[in-house]
């Protein structure tokens, strides 16, 4: 056994959720003897290892590759004596999509490792304290769960307050972080360490500077640092919505009486019906004029009373706010907002993206647009066990895919399809890129495409007018084939033609043949949430012992089969893409076992490295 700890890590952490979920005001004290335990980094590396990032190496070669046991101790040890200290962060930029670009952060592995460790904890803590309103960075949270949300909790709202805050993550005030992180834990030493990782500065063009304020994007901690710190924000938002509620007047609506009054009158008269024999000469009139009354019912509101109230939906930095009031009242309100972000959390509020915008009028959050829609036409709808008539669509929030903003522009960036410039519509193209892939290769890669946006999507109200997205990349799927094969699309569909459509065969590692259909619209249909799973209290859940952490326990060379000499451990030996191996012996054992991951000794780590440098 590699670990002498009396309890796993597994338990402490599930105890300190617990205790966080009991007991809201609870403070946590001696974190930090927690993270000199040696079962809690093979959980972490399991965590991060598979990631791309693992493998994109910091200002020094530091990468997952290479981890081992005695690598754990010495972190271990700089704890121990209080001389850990990070390395600066490698800093890259990315594009934007307008134009600019993001600063990313690129730690070394060793920071990445106890940093994820220190999420662990962190999570642990927060996660049954953060606001049910926040989607961003959490576990079994994402875009649909706050679409879902935000779709069932805005229904019937006038406006709308669309929230951005600038350069949220760069512009986190240290001082503030640590000080809200001191709320919930007395543990000077664990918060130094934070600390550090906040300010380790970064390195650009060989040249350091140092990190005043702001999280690294990029870094494994930064996601969880920016959720406590917004949920400050959360909880002022939650104030001042039932501040509103409590304190603004109430709006009378004198039609309510009119809707009231023919609602009556209707029930009057169909009770009239009833009474009356089939053959009464006045009963089709009587009829008529029942069903008149309920029509004329259903162009009117139906409630007396407007409640005033807000509801709120965040994802990360970008966040929604409906509002039952009067625009006058959103104002004071985004005043209200705007200044506590700057006064308490020294953040801005982005002038050209927070608007106040009608509820009529689209609005674009995650990728999607959404609106209420005030259509008013009555509709037979099913009402527990028997039908009525309803305005179905009345006040409900609607969500759609923006087709010309994302999916058009998608396959233009892919180079998919073209504009025709007689008639201004699109035809696929050949995409030239991928002509030197195999057939099974350009189909993958189009499905995947094609699934990824299916799948994002799949709530939108407006699904349906993806079908022509999904025409478009498939006959540009079908050019590039034919391209490669020297062919035409139709000889292509004939070629590989089975069922009455077309699909791709191949043989597996078994010997058993299968084949490969272009994605169509319904397979991905079917992916719609559960709009139960934004009302989740608390889901967190420790880390378990994977596969992974046998090898490694085991401490067996998996080349030679020998134990390391002299009490040393094992390696973790990590890849990228297993699709990129090559046919060295230990290459091919990978391919085999199918494993991104290789355990071995340290002399043969030395051998696989010195042959990777010929």
């Amino acid at each position: 056994m590699l670990f002498n700890t009396a309890k796993p890590s597994a338990e402490i952490l599930a105890r300190i959720n617990m205790d966080s979920l009991k007991n809201k005001e609870e403070v946590f004290t001696r974190l930090y003897r927690y993270l000199l335990r040696e079962d809690v980094y093979i959980a972490a590396f399991q965590n991060l290892y598979a990631n791309d990032g693992a493998m994109t190496p910091g200002i020094d070669d530091d990468v997952a590759s290479g981890f081992s046991m005695d690598y754990v101790k010495e972190l271990i040890e700089d704890l121990r004596n209080g001389t850990y200290k990070p390395t600066p962060v490698r800093r890259t930029y990315i594009p934007k999509k307008n134009g600019k670009f993001r600063p990313l952060g690129c730690p070394s592995f060793r920071d990445k490792i106890l940093q994820e460790v220190v999420r662990l904890y962190l999570e642990a803590i927060y996660e049954p304290i953060f606001d049910k309103h926040s989607h961003g960075f959490r576990p079994k949270r994402s875009c649909h769960t706050a679409l879902l949300q935000l779709q069932k909790e805005f229904t019937g709202a006038p406006w709308i307050i669309e929230g951005d805050i600038a350069h949220c993550f760069d512009s986190i005030d240290h001082d503030v972080l640590l000080d809200i992180l001191a709320k919930k834990i007395k543990d000077q030493r664990f918060l130094n360490v934070i600390r550090l990782f906040l300010r380790s500065g970064y390195m650009e063009d060989w040249v350091y500077h140092e990190t005043y304020s702001g999280a690294v994007q990029g870094g494994v901690i930064s996601p969880i640092l920016m959720n406590i710190y917004m949920n400050e924000f959360d909880k002022k938002v939650s104030d001042v919505g039932n501040q509103f509620h409590s304190l603004s007047p109430v709006e009378r609506n004198p039609a309510a009486k009119e809707y009231e009054a023919l609602k009556h009158k209707a029930w009057y008269y169909s009770q009239k019906v009833k009474r009356l024999p089939k053959e009464a000469p006045e009963r089709p009139a009587l009829i008529k004029k029942v069903k008149q009354l309920r029509q004329d019912k259903l162009r009117l509101p139906s409630k007396e009373n407007v409640i005033k109230k807000i509801a709120y939906v965040r994802y990360a930095d970008d966040w929604v706010i409906a509002v039952w009031g009067n625009k006058a009242e959103c104002t004071r309100i985004k005043e209200t907002l705007g200044s506590f972000l700057s006064i308490e959390l020294k953040l801005t509020l982005s002038e050209e993206k927070t608007l106040i915008t009608h509820s009529e009028n689209k609005i674009r959050f995650l990728g999607y647009d959404f609106w209420i829609s005030k259509e008013q036409i009555p509709k037979r709808a099913k009402h527990g066990s028997t039908h009525c008539i309803k305005r179905t669509l009345s006040h409900k929030v609607m969500l759609s895919t923006p087709l010309d903003d994302k999916i058009v522009q998608f396959m233009l960036k892919k180079q998919c399809v073209k504009f025709n410039n007689k008639t201004g519509k699109l035809y696929p193209i050949v995409r030239n890129k991928l002509i030197g892939f195999s057939d099974r290769q350009i189909i993958n890669t189009y499905n995947s495409e094609v699934r990824g946006l299916l799948n994002f999507y799949c709530i939108s109200g407006n699904y349906y007018k993806l079908s022509l997205f999904v025409y478009l990349m498939e006959y540009s799927c079908l050019a590039t084939l034919a391209r490669k094969f020297d062919s035409t699309t139709r000889k292509v569909v004939k070629k590989y033609s089975y069922k009455g459509s077309w699909s791709i065969p191949y043989t597996t590692k078994n010997g058993s043949s299968k084949r490969i259909s272009f994605v169509k619209l319904d397979d991905c249909r079917e992916c719609r949430l559960n709009s139960n799973s934004v009302d989740r209290i608390n889901t967190f859940v420790p880390y378990r012992k994977k596969e992974l952490w046998r090898r490694i326990e085991s401490n067996k060379c998996e080349i030679c089969g020998v134990p390391p000499e002299n009490d040393r451990h094992c390696k973790v030996l990590v890849v990228k893409r297993i699709k990129q191996l090559g046919n060295q012996p230990w290459e091919k054992l990978m391919k085999r076992m199918h494993r991104k991951t290789l355990i071995v000794c340290p002399t043969c780590f030395k051998m696989i490295q010195e042959s990777k440098m010929r």
